[in-house]
């Protein structure tokens, strides 16, 4: 189970808005350990978090950072058995945090923070990710009565949306139905860059994508769970840009 997340900051000043990696979270060994990223420093208008103060700092903690409590759905919430399963979950066995947060992406609608699972390569050298589907609020009603038929394990298709004015590295997923293909909705944002190079290496035919859970009762962001499944090629390095990389890292080998 991947332990380690990025957390994404939404800058505001762009007319759209620029999301970009400002910090990670790990769980190892029972310690929760947060670092800001050098994105933290070059993303226009972030503040350091007040609990957080120092951007050069690694802060570790014993449980799980308010910031991040605050996303996940409480249990004594009525629907927190139904929101484990939209995710997946067993909700007779909760997972760590960390794996919950990794799914739903501690999206909420009064701020511009999301987190995204750090990617790993798989023992089988595959990289996996499970995810809800974006868009979903904004597609017609006829993709809606679409996606409420779905079926688990039912095959998705990808198609790089190069002229979305909103995100060049979009990548929308359709349904395969032979006489229509209804556009469904967007890979997430953090997964699209990856998605978007594995095609450029000509990997394309290697990725899978199929539904994992369809959530009818579910909000629009927890609506439909899917499950991508391709080859980790040679030289295949997400998320290692200079935004990615700890601050306080560099600083303590620099010391």
């Amino acid at each position: 189970m991947n332990s380690a997340l990025f957390v994404a900051w939404k800058s505001g000043e762009a007319e759209d808005g620029r999301w970009g990696p400002i910090g990670r979270l790990d769980h190892v060994d029972g310690v929760y350990r947060f670092v800001y990223t050098k994105g933290a420093q070059s993303l226009k208008g972030f503040h350091a978090f007040p609990e957080m103060p120092r951007l050069d700092e690694v802060y570790e903690s014993d449980a799980l950072f308010p910031i991040f409590v605050n996303r996940l759905l409480g249990s004594s919430r009525p629907e927190f058995e139904a929101y484990l399963a939209w995710g997946g979950f067993d909700p007779a066995h909760p997972p760590d945090p960390i794996a919950i947060l990794g799914v739903t992406e501690g999206r909420r609608a009064t701020d511009a923070l999301e987190v995204f699972p750090v990617p790993l390569p798989g023992a089988d050298g595959s990289y996996t990710n499970t995810f809800f589907l974006h868009g979903v609020r904004w597609i017609p009603a006829i993709a809606q009565q679409r996606i409420a038929v779905l079926q688990p394990g039912e095959t998705l298709g990808l198609m790089l949306d190069i002229s979305n004015r909103h995100d060049s590295d979009a990548v929308a997923v359709r349904t395969c139905d032979v006489h229509e293909r209804f556009l469904i909705g967007y890979v997430p944002r953090y997964l699209a860059r990856d998605v978007r190079e594995l095609c450029i290496k000509g990997e394309q035919a290697s990725i899978e994508l199929k539904v994992q859970r369809v959530n009818p009762a579910a909000p629009y962001q927890q609506r439909l769970l899917c499950r991508m499944n391709a080859r980790w090629p040679r030289m295949f390095t997400p998320c290692t840009g200079e935004a990615f990389q700890p601050i306080a890292g560099e600083l303590a080998a620099v010391a």
